[in-house]
């Protein structure tokens, strides 16, 4: 935990080091007093159009001409 004190003033020198981060999160009682909730909103079905629609929509798109103000 030492190198985490150190580093903890320089956000990049955290990602080279992600192991000594996840074990003071592990660590932290202040983390562990948070109170959380699981969303899963991703796990719902998809209600949108089918995946031929798609194909046909991405067709359309491509096909329509380029401008400089997209």
């Amino acid at each position: 935990m030492p190198r985490l004190h150190t580093t903890a003033a320089n956000p990049f020198a955290l990602m080279m080091d992600p192991q000594s981060v996840l074990d003071a999160m592990e660590r932290s009682e202040r983390l562990k007093r948070l109170q959380s909730r699981v969303c899963r909103p991703l796990d719902k079905p998809l209600l949108g159009p089918v995946q031929g629609d798609l194909i046909r929509h991405d067709a359309a798109i491509d096909a329509e001409p380029f401008s400089d103000e997209d």
